[in-house]
């Protein structure tokens, strides 16, 4: 609890003008939102001010690892997924999350409470019908195989050109395991 609080307080004190981006919101899910037990993780849903096709599904935007690192995101145990506020928080793999933090309220302090008492189900998102987790998954899917192909062409543009190639080969990495994940739930 006491990581995600600081994190919390993070996103709120970070300048505007020092990114690409800004977070808006943080969404804690996954175990934390359970019983009230030790994790080895915190899984949060970072969602930045972004366009949806510049944060795929498991794709990181551009400044993302500064960002990490500014706030100690990298340092701490957390599993963060990037989002897009042009599209719902939710989906197949952050079911029903919690608001943690926006830039419009600050710290959701009933969120914190619930969470260190044991009620996170009390501050939980409702769940989505089969019909709109079905629709949101075919738009993430689209999404991913636009940024799958446009992370090939980068790293086949980069490929023999002077500098590290890590970066593109990362990003491809991430994004065509996103693609992958997709695509079973899709099948």
């Amino acid at each position: 609890m006491h990581h995600l609080g600081e994190l919390a307080e993070k996103c709120g004190e970070l300048p505007a003008s020092f990114f690409r981006f800004q977070v808006v919101e943080l969404w804690v899910f996954g175990g934390l939102l359970d019983v009230p037990r030790d994790v080895e993780t915190i899984e949060v849903a970072l969602v930045a001010d972004l366009p949806v096709e510049e944060v795929p599904w498991h794709g990181e935007p551009v400044g993302a690892e500064h960002w990490a690192n500014s706030t100690r995101l990298s340092r701490n145990p957390f599993t963060p997924f990037w989002r897009s506020a042009g599209a719902p928080v939710w989906n197949h793999r952050i079911e029903r999350p919690a608001l943690v933090w926006s830039a419009a309220d600050g710290i959701a302090e009933e969120t914190l409470v619930a969470l260190s008492d044991g009620t996170g189900e009390l501050v939980r998102q409702p769940a989505p019908t089969p019909d709109e987790l079905r629709k949101r998954v075919e738009e993430e899917l689209d999404v991913s195989l636009a940024a799958l192909r446009a992370a090939q062409q980068t790293y086949t543009d980069h490929r023999w050109a002077p500098g590290k190639l890590t970066p593109y080969s990362d990003a491809l990495w991430r994004i065509s395991g996103g693609y992958l994940d997709l695509l079973d739930v899709v099948n």
